[in-house]
């Protein structure tokens, strides 16, 4: 029985799989998009998302963090200077997987795994910032709440001005 086992071994050790893993973010983090075979795209995003969180919080214990996962300083100062802030607005799913079919050789599934804010084709232009969170229907939002608290205190604010000016003109 396999109870509680999520993780996808690829036929790896830890230690080769650890290393693996670390390679993959650095590059996907250096390169913007990297093709790869479907089980270790998938086995990557649970990986490099969580760093991706982290670096949002571009503080020394965080850096080190990051460091300690990814072992390569130009990726670490990639991702905290060029990735974090492109991504400051997004609550999670930093990542896409785009399969790309079976591999001549071998016949193994290819995807292509990319980081979402950074292709111009399928996310916003570079000029564009984050969209603005998504109407629910659950009850009201602040927005909402702020804004008849506005229209109330409009027209206390006009019967204040109307009298002054009547004043001023006698």
């Amino acid at each position: 029985m396999r109870h509680g086992d999520k993780i996808n071994n690829l036929s790896r050790t830890k230690s080769h799989r650890k290393v693996l893993m670390s390679s993959l973010a650095c590059q996907l983090i250096e390169h913007k998009k990297i093709v790869t075979t479907l089980a270790k795209a998938k086995a990557l995003r649970p990986y490099v998302e969580p760093l991706i969180t982290k670096s949002k919080d571009n503080t020394t214990h965080q850096r080190r963090m990051v460091f300690s996962y990814l072992g390569k300083k130009e990726a670490v100062t990639e991702l905290f200077d060029t990735v974090s802030p492109k991504v400051g607005g997004r609550n999670g799913g930093y990542t896409r997987i785009i399969k790309l079919g079976k591999r001549v050789g071998d016949n193994a599934e290819l995807a292509m795994i990319e980081l979402v804010d950074f292709n111009e084709i399928y996310g916003k232009g570079v000029g564009e910032s984050a969209a603005p969170a998504k109407k629910t229907r659950r009850g009201r939002s602040k927005k909402a709440a702020e804004d008849k608290v506005e229209e109330a205190a409009q027209p206390v604010a006009e019967e204040a001005e109307a009298p002054k000016e009547e004043k001023s003109e006698d």
